[in-house]
């Protein structure tokens, strides 16, 4: 008989390892109080939003919110995140009333600072369920005594302390862990096989933050594929498999109830097109105020390099040629100065055509949950790589789920590690201020370096997990930072072309970032491939 492969998600829904809370209460509580010590830190813009959707929820009937214009920062989620605020709002007025004032811009006394920053570490406590029931569905490694080298501990680790997490919600200030925390539960119950709480919960996802329609064409098709076809044969078949209409309907149901409650009242109250034009802002432009290193990071460097080149060369005239806004810092419309501006449509041309390979593949061979979770990752990163003013913090849908892959394949573990390191470090230039510089190196380097130790570790058996020119990129992202940190402030074209070290840091992650979505997609075709030999 065959030895059961080691690692393998899918052969145990229960780990061995996870039976012992101990060590994760205290992976918890550690993390919880390093967030409490970076409640001083600097925030962002993203802090004014959330206090300004505060005051939105709290002062103004529901039939105002998504008319509200006194701040830029207008309300653009979906209403169950709008009723999240409202809750949170009438905790808020025991703290410091002046913050729910909509007319209060830009309002951050002490008091208000402490409410919102604990306000994202108790919301995290669904994250960490969430995450402990991700623990539960891992192979425990039975041979292995040392706790570093245990799956569950390790995934544990990698996601209660992922340092885009700690940056982007506790420093730059977000609510992405609780909101991560419903993704990773929703993947937890396809393991369990519950599949119709699996879709309520990521429904209900949907309706807090749009930005996951990236990957809603992977549990689309994986519940439909998986719930709906009933059938025991393992060759995966549609032939061998009768379709369900009842269990269509329960689907459908349960995922048309949800959407129901969230914009039933503004149905009634003829507001779709308003909250709509919300949701989508077109008009926002190609990119986001940071460059998020994609498809079109390496567009517009090329654009922006070859305007340069022009009016070197004469051949394109100073005085008319269109700036490059896209380097100002700035979220707005832009056109580009040589090459061919780009539309909202040319991008979802590009993303769709991007996913297409790996939805195929998912509906033709579902192969389980792990299949689903690689076409899920692929499906956010085709979106991050070519989707409308993408946000560099989406990198992080694509490596919460990625977590989970590397704790059970040596081959996705390497790719974890370009993918993170590469797209960590793209984080980079939300924390500008000088006084985080040494808190976001030490903390990801710290990351880093354990996720880099345990994964070997775990994968020993299996050999090196990144070659000697993998190796070498991420040793490159040293120098960039020295130069973008350290070098370049000091030079004199700080003032003339501030946007370089932030192109640079684009352009070298989209490298990283670009190079593990191809594998990866090789990966999950191979695989498919493979399977379905076996089966022949």
């Amino acid at each position: 008989m065959a030895a059961p492969r080691r690692g393998n998600v899918e052969s145990a829904p229960r780990s061995q390892d996870a039976g012992n809370g101990g060590w994760f209460v205290t992976l918890a509580v550690g993390v919880s109080l390093l967030k409490c010590l970076l409640i001083p830190a600097y925030h962002s813009t993203d802090f004014e939003v959330h206090r300004n959707w505060l005051a939105i929820t709290h002062s103004l009937p529901i039939s105002r919110w998504y008319y509200e214009v006194t701040s830029e920062w207008t309300l653009d989620y979906p209403p169950f995140f709008a009723w999240f605020e409202y809750v949170l709002s009438h905790v808020a007025q025991y703290f410091d009333p002046e913050m729910l004032k909509v007319e209060n811009l830009y309002y951050a006394s002490q008091a208000t600072v402490l409410f919102q920053r604990f306000s994202v570490i108790l919301s995290d406590l669904l994250f960490f369920y969430a995450v402990r029931q991700c623990c539960l569905c891992v192979d425990g490694r039975k041979d292995r005594r040392d706790l570093l080298e245990k799956p569950a501990f390790i995934l544990a680790v990698l996601l209660l302390w992922n340092f885009g997490l700690l940056i982007v919600d506790h420093i730059h200030f977000q609510y992405n862990g609780f909101l991560s925390g419903i993704m990773l539960l929703s993947i937890a119950r396809l393991y369990q096989r519950r599949h119709l709480e699996s879709a309520l919960l990521f429904a209900v996802l949907l309706n807090f933050k749009h930005i996951y329609l990236y990957v809603a064409p992977a549990y689309g098709i994986y519940l439909l594929r998986s719930y709906c076809f009933t059938g025991n044969h393992t060759d995966g078949s549609l032939r061998w498999r009768s379709f369900s209409l009842l269990r269509f309907i329960y689907l459908a149901v349960i995922v048309l109830l949800v959407f129901a409650v969230s914009f039933g009242p503004f149905v009634y109250m003829e507001q779709i097109p308003q909250v709509l034009s919300r949701l989508f802002p077109f008009k926002r432009g190609l990119c986001h105020a940071y460059w998020a290193p994609n498809f079109w990071a390496l567009y517009n460097a090329a654009d922006k390099g070859l305007s340069i080149i022009g009016v070197h060369m004469k051949l394109l005239n100073m005085t008319t040629l269109r700036t490059g806004s896209m380097t100002g810092g700035l979220v707005q419309e832009f056109e580009h100065s040589v090459l061919p501006s780009v539309t909202p449509m040319v991008t979802l041309i590009c993303t769709l055509l991007s996913i297409m390979p790996s939805v195929l593949c998912l509906w033709l061979r579902p192969q389980g949950p792990q299949s689903f979770l690689r076409c899920l990752v692929l499906c956010a990163l085709g979106s991050f790589m070519f989707g409308w003013h993408v946000h560099e913090k989406a990198i992080l849908l694509a490596i919460l789920p990625l977590s989970i892959l590397a704790v059970s394949s040596a081959k996705d573990a390497g790719i974890y590690l370009i993918l993170t390191t590469a797209g960590h470090f793209s984080l980079f230039p939300l924390l500008f201020t000088v006084q985080e510089l040494p808190i976001k190196v030490l903390l990801m380097a710290i990351f880093t370096l354990f996720s880099w130790s345990s994964l070997r570790a775990l994968h020993r058996r299996e050999g090196r997990l990144l070659s000697c020119l993998e190796t070498m990129y991420l040793g490159g992202l040293l120098p960039l930072e020295f130069l973008c940190e350290i070098i370049y402030p000091l030079t004199p074209w700080q003032q003339r072309l501030p946007f370089i070290p932030l192109m640079l840091t684009s352009i070298y992650c989209v490298l990283g970032i670009g190079y593990a979505w191809i594998r990866l997609y090789i990966l999950a075709l191979t695989g498919a491939t493979a399977a379905r030999r076996k089966q022949q």
